[in-house]
């Protein structure tokens, strides 16, 4: 099975190496990389060009934002699998595509997810959180539930069927997205207990409370797309859900 891992990236050279380098490090050799920039003016490209040959697709032009920039990598993949690591992301080892492509093999799933950390922005063997997931049932995003995104698997037949993100969102597609296909459509995913990804704090809908609450909106937004009724208390169990990764 060819696997596509798609990272998108902005003026990212403090972190993207890191990215990079759990990328090309992995023993699992069917990958497609992708990095999909959008036109840095920083040593990103530089960075990115040291490791030109063991990248597939490098594609650099002002876009529309990460969810377009993650569209475009989407129509450019050709793996069975997709996967989606933003430049302040890395693979906790690797081994974790052959993990994820094992799981895949083995139950035929449509989708995958596995468990993340978050780490210290410089110290990132300092984890700050711990996201664990838990086993998937129907019904469960009532709940608050989500997987983290970054360790969110996708078989590219997907894609095909149900779509891909959906750019009038600015801070909840990736929820939409995997409301879209494991909610409302019943794609079929296996949850790999294993943290997959670690992810350095400062992400884009956590940063500070009104982001906070605009993500919220979103969030409500996203079941409305879909022609869905949430459950009286989702959007409120869905922030306190993660109050437990803290502890």
């Amino acid at each position: 099975m060819k696997v596509s891992i798609i990272t998108v990236c902005f003026n990212s050279a403090s972190t993207i190496e890191t990215t990079i380098r759990s990328v090309v490090s992995q023993d699992y050799k069917n990958i497609e990389y992708i990095i999909i920039d959008g036109s840095s003016t920083d040593n990103t490209l530089s960075i990115v060009g040291k490791y030109k040959d063991s990248i597939s697709k490098v594609i650099s032009e002002k876009d529309n934002g990460i969810y377009f920039a993650i569209n475009k990598g989407i129509s450019l993949a050709s793996g069975n699998i997709i996967g989606i690591l933003h430049a302040d992301d890395f693979y906790s080892d690797n081994h974790v595509i052959s993990k994820v492509v094992d799981a895949f093999r083995k139950t035929g799933a449509d989708t995958l997810y596995g468990d993340l950390h978050y780490v210290n922005r410089t110290e990132t063997t300092k984890i700050t959180r711990h996201w664990k997931s838990g086993e998937y049932w129907d019904g469960l995003f009532y709940k608050g539930w989500m997987p983290p995104h970054p360790s969110f698997f996708v078989q590219k037949k997907c894609y095909d069927m149900y779509g891909t993100y959906n750019t009038s969102l600015r801070s909840a597609a990736d929820y939409e997205l995997m409301l879209r296909l494991l909610h409302k459509h019943k794609c079929s995913t296996v949850y790999l207990p294993e943290v997959l990804v670690k992810m350095r704090v400062g992400g884009k809908s956590n940063v500070t409370l009104l982001n906070r609450i605009k993500a919220n909106r979103e969030d409500k937004k996203a079941w409305l797309l879909n022609g869905l009724k949430p459950g009286f208390f989702t959007f409120i169990r869905k922030p306190l859900s993660k109050l437990g990764q803290f502890f």
